[in-house]
């Protein structure tokens, strides 16, 4: 029994986010969390629990493309209960390239790789989910349920980097999507392209927020010899049970910070990332993951302002009102006080970091607790003088 027996199809109108407007009206003129919540609950928008289970979004709503928006109500049959819980289903993409170009002024890099569209680690304020839209997908459950694999990631690379008058800088990986994610235990697509860098000594940089980035220390360690690799590992919080809720499959903290432990042990460059701080739940942890990620042998770090783009805003305040109903003002309060009064404002070198009094504040903390440990002391580029721009075989042939 699929979504649509069991719901009627109403023309679309962005009922998710008329919802949470509505809500986001009744929390903040005196009615409280719980009328908010009811709101939201009587729009037939939010999925059953055990649906769900595991799961960061609490809604799924039709992707912003879509002519049609899905609400779930009770038809007379009791078909809703007969809906099946929400299972990880891995399509095959086959994309004509594969790396990603951008000239983005507020960020380090100019070319990324994603081996994977959607994420299963399911976090709810991730800022990837409104690109399953794209896809004619929701950018709530379906974004962590129903993912994208691109198993030709390595061949594409190496073909794309063989091109004549290919100039190598770094290849940013992670930026979009999590390459760990769980499903990169079969498919080892991340490995792969890791491979191909390898021999191409090309260099790369690595973001995730998953412990088994420690499976490949093998070649991270040889290629960081060489000055070619780096990690960034994302500690949102040291709260396991706000992290459970928050990123439902990702490494709980106490991996993480022991994956950087193992990752910097085998003399890999790595990166704590206090990313996204979400105001009013999570900002008072900066000092507390700054010193325990410098402590597990990060050696630099960075931070990230929660975002919440397009449907990314709807879906973190359901978030917010089924688990946190009594904070839902305060956090808004204080997101909107640095995004002027907007859940989200896009302007380069604003949207990492927001403005404002508390905005600097954040800033500031950061800063003095970085300097401190040690953290940003030296920054050293990765290596592109190294680079082979034909594969081995070309090589021998070239000597002939």
């Amino acid at each position: 029994m699929s979504d649509e027996s069991a719901a009627g199809h109403f023309p679309s109108g962005d009922s998710v986010m008329e919802s949470i407007a509505q809500a986001d009206i009744a929390a903040f003129k005196g009615g409280g969390a719980g009328m908010a919540n009811a709101i939201v609950e009587e729009s037939g928008l939010r999925i059953n629990h055990e649906r769900r289970r595991g799961r960061g979004a609490g809604v799924n709503p039709s992707g912003r493309y879509e002519p049609t928006t899905r609400h779930v109500f009770d038809d007379g049959w009791s078909t809703i209960e007969e809906l099946p819980p929400f299972k990880t289903e891995v399509q095959v993409e086959k994309p004509r390239t594969i790396i990603t170009r951008n000239d983005s002024p507020d960020i380090s890099f100019d070319r990324s790789i994603n081996p994977y569209r959607g994420c299963e680690h399911g976090c709810v304020y991730c800022f990837a989910r409104p690109t399953h839209s794209y896809m004619g997908l929701s950018a709530g459950l379906d974004f962590e349920s129903r993912l994208f694999a691109k198993p030709d990631a390595a061949k594409l690379l190496d073909r794309e980097l063989s091109k004549d008058g290919y100039q190598p800088r770094t290849i940013a990986i992670g930026t979009n999507t999590d390459p760990y994610q769980p499903i990169e235990k079969n498919w080892r697509i991340m490995r792969e392209v890791l491979e191909v860098m390898e021999a191409r000594n090309h260099p790369v940089g690595i973001v995730t927020k998953s412990a088994l980035v420690v499976r490949d220390i093998d070649i991270l360690s040889r290629m960081a010899e060489k000055g070619l690799a780096k990690v960034a590992l994302s500690v949102t919080t040291l709260d396991r049970i706000l992290a459970r809720t928050m990123e439902p499959r990702a490494a709980t903290p106490t991996r993480r910070l022991e994956a950087i432990r193992q990752l910097s042990d085998a003399g890999i460059p790595v990166s704590v990332m206090v990313a996204p701080i979400v105001p009013g739940l999570t900002d008072q942890e900066i000092e507390r993951i700054l010193d325990s990620g410098a402590a597990a042998g990060a050696t630099s770090a960075g931070y990230v302002l929660l975002r919440l783009p397009l449907e990314v805003s709807p879906i973190f305040k359901d978030w917010l009102l089924r688990h946190y109903p009594d904070s839902y003002r305060h956090v808004l309060s204080l997101i909107r006080s640095m995004r002027d009064g907007k859940d989200y404002d896009a302007e380069w070198g604003k949207r990492m970091r927001g403005k404002g009094p508390y905005a600097w504040q954040i800033g500031r903390r950061f800063e003095i607790a970085a300097k401190r440990l040690g953290l940003n002391a030296e920054r050293t580029p990765l290596r592109t003088d190294l680079f082979n721009p034909a594969p081995k075989d070309q090589q021998q042939l070239m000597l002939l």
